[in-house]
């Protein structure tokens, strides 16, 4: 008799998965918005996917494929996180534009991406039309979150509101069914190693990126959660939070255009915010006006913080005025984007420790050749990582973006300390060659402090 070997069902790790799990499974949790009125805007996860459906349906109404760029130039919203998942969903790619850039740098990325359709916040119409006038590839303007009524023009780029398209879509639309390696992002970096480039995420990569940033030692969110992502949508995919919130069914807060001290002091009590994800200065901000107004967040348990390296000063502050555990991170555009975090709930939190990668991510020190060092604990080298969900050629450039072994340099300079945890020590660029030594300012203005 012949053995037959066992297997397992094939299952493509595609990021509608989240949605459709969160609306089985978790419809009534929410989404909410927070308003520029003061008001709130919620939905349960079971109406946000209906709403991502027909947003889907619209794309495709409007001739959009699979594989084709569809851009976003929004706030963290509801509809925001509806036009991801439809856009992903469907099988194209969702490009995100960060706001913060000029009309003439969102343009030439446009034009990189090809393209044809961006969905744009209403009180962003002005910076779209600017846009569009460096992209001759745009065709449609679709405006979400109060556009109101928008009167089509025949010139291109057409402009309407995407609500009544929303309400008149017609035709079943059914996601997934497409390999889990196909792209479903694109994010440009920030140049801070260049000229910005683009990112392209899979459908794989940000799946299992989801994946490992929901362990315990990691993000560690359950659906007793109230997850405030204060981190933009348009920068490298909100830490994940779009699909990690979803996944465990918690409630995901999203602040709108408002980010200051009392929009978000205000969210934070009337949602019941467990933990709160973005910059430093996020949480400065808030720390400064409950001190000016009063008031506490009695529900915030801990705050996680990346970007910058954190000042041991101003993470004792926000711990002892809102009294929370802050968590610190490191991570970049091309990684996801998270690469370490520390353990939420590591009693010996250090400011400028950005902690421990979990399973998928590894770390290697360098010298400037490349070559490894031979010590790797307690030693600065040149930084790189590698990874399921790490950079492997950027957009549009044929060349590979690691070495033979995999292995993507981050131009960070870096440590390593005998328990495993990074620290970033500064920019292999702002590196100071003297009496043939490379020398870190970093080191310098230490030396600098216990001389003075």
């Amino acid at each position: 008799m012949q053995m037959i070997d066992g297997a397992m069902q094939s299952f493509a790790l595609t990021l509608d998965k989240f949605l459709e799990h969160a609306a089985k499974w978790h419809p009534k949790a929410e989404v909410v918005t927070g308003r520029e009125n003061g008001q709130v805007d919620r939905v349960g996860y079971g109406d946000l996917k209906a709403r991502a459906l027909r947003v889907s349906a619209v794309l495709r109404g409007l001739g959009v494929r699979r594989g084709e760029r569809v851009a976003t130039l929004a706030w963290n919203t509801q509809a925001h996180v509806e036009a991801w998942y439809a856009i992903m969903g469907m099988g194209a790619v969702c490009h995100t534009l960060n706001l913060r850039l000029t009309a003439a740098q969102l343009g030439d990325m446009l034009m990189q991406s090809q393209a044809r359709v961006l969905i744009a916040s209403a009180d962003l119409m002005l910076l779209a039309r600017s846009i569009a006038e460096h992209a001759p590839n745009l065709e449609r303007i679709l405006l979400i979150d109060g556009a109101g009524r928008v009167e089509e023009q025949s010139a291109a780029p057409i402009v309407s509101a995407l609500e009544p398209l929303i309400a008149n879509a017609r035709g079943e639309m059914i996601w997934g069914e497409f390999d889990e390696t196909v792209p479903s992002g694109l994010c440009f970096t920030s140049g801070t190693t260049g000229a910005p480039k683009g990112v392209t995420y899979t459908h794989r990569s940000s799946f299992l990126h989801t994946l490992r940033v929901l362990q315990a030692d990691v993000l560690g969110l359950s659906a007793r959660d109230n997850v405030l992502a204060v981190v933009p949508m348009f920068h490298a995919n909100a830490w994940g939070l779009p699909f990690a919130v979803p996944a465990v069914g918690a409630k995901l807060v999203l602040p709108g255009r408002q980010t200051d001290g009392a929009h978000l002091a205000k969210l934070i009590n009337s949602e019941a915010v467990t933990i709160g994800i973005g910059i430093a200065t996020v949480w400065l901000g808030l720390v400064e006006h409950l001190e000016a107004h009063g008031g506490e967040t009695p529900t915030l348990q801990r705050v996680v913080v990346g970007g910058a390296p954190l000042p041991p000063a101003l993470m004792q502050r926000i711990e002892e005025r809102l009294g929370v555990g802050v968590q610190t991170s490191w991570g970049m555009t091309e990684l996801s984007p998270g690469g370490t975090f520390a353990a939420p709930h590591d009693p010996e939190r250090i400011a400028a420790v950005s902690g421990r990668p979990a399973i998928g991510v590894d770390l290697l020190l360098t010298d400037a050749n490349g070559q490894a060092l031979p010590e790797q604990r307690d030693v600065e080298g040149h930084l790189r990582v590698r990874g399921p969900a790490v950079v492997e050629r950027y957009f549009g450039d044929g060349k590979s973006a690691t070495d033979s072994n995999g292995w993507f340099a981050t131009g960070d300079l870096a440590r390593i300390d005998a328990t495993g945890n990074l620290i970033i020590t500064g920019r292999a660029k702002d590196l100071i060659k003297s009496g043939g030594e490379w020398i870190n300012p970093v080191e310098i203005e230490i030396a600098r402090e216990r001389l003075a």
